[in-house]
């Protein structure tokens, strides 16, 4: 039962800046993509605030 409400708080959990970057980073498909996504990322793609 815990271990029932524990996925369940995990599913609806609000993912942060830096688990956003990391999923954004592991969807690239070669190294050039790679670099393009970590510029992107030190340029602030995900730290801005709206």
């Amino acid at each position: 039962m815990l271990k029932q409400i524990r996925n369940f708080t995990r599913a609806l959990r609000i993912p942060n800046a830096a688990d956003r970057e990391l999923a954004y980073l592991n969807g690239a498909v070669d190294r050039i993509d790679l670099e393009y996504r970590q510029r992107q990322i030190d340029r602030g793609l995900f730290r801005k605030s709206y």
